[in-house]
């Protein structure tokens, strides 16, 4: 019962729930895992190892799983970069705006709970992991290892902080 559209591209390893709906031009990278009833729209991009509950909605340009912005400053002013060698895990019943972006984590898991709504042009940075029914609004980006309650609600253009804890219930707004 899983359609997999025109020019989609599935990698050695992943394993695609039933009843999905894989539309053209996704790439689903190695060893991937989508649960049942998830809906991929076009371009959406899910890198290697990342972890896909059931009843997922991705839309379109969405990128699961790429690196997260990790470099180490070396004397002569230049940049090395970190290797980020974990995961993204999104639970059940989440759902991801177009042209959003969730990074996967240096180590460990990038993790949004079940029931998180993600809207357009939503950064989720590594290591964040965002609580059980959490909203987003537009152009909301959480820097890296933050860590957001359950039931937030973040208004369209909030940024949080690395490295800080928002309670259950907050709500921000820009």
């Amino acid at each position: 019962g899983t359609a997999v559209g025109h020019f989609a591209v599935v990698e050695a390893g992943a394993v695609i729930g039933d009843n999905c709906v894989i539309h053209p031009q996704v790439f689903i990278g190695r060893d991937v895992r989508i649960g049942n009833g998830t809906v991929l729209h076009s371009g959406v991009k899910i890198y290697a190892g990342s972890l896909i509950g059931d009843n997922c909605l991705i839309h379109a340009n969405a990128v699961i799983g790429g690196d997260g912005f990790g470099f180490a400053p070396l004397p002569d002013g230049s940049w090395k970069k970190v290797p980020h060698v974990g995961n993204v895990v999104l639970e059940n019943d989440v759902e991801i705006g177009a042209n959003s972006c969730v990074d996967r984590a240096a180590m460990g898991s990038t993790l949004l709970c079940k029931g998180v709504k993600i809207d357009n042009l939503v950064h989720i940075a590594h290591n964040v992991e965002v609580g059980e029914n959490t909203a987003m609004a537009a152009q909301v980006g959480i820097a890296g290892s933050a860590k957001i309650g359950p039931n937030c609600v973040l208004g369209g253009q909030t940024g949080v902080a690395g490295h800080i804890s928002l309670a259950k219930g907050t709500r921000t707004q820009a």
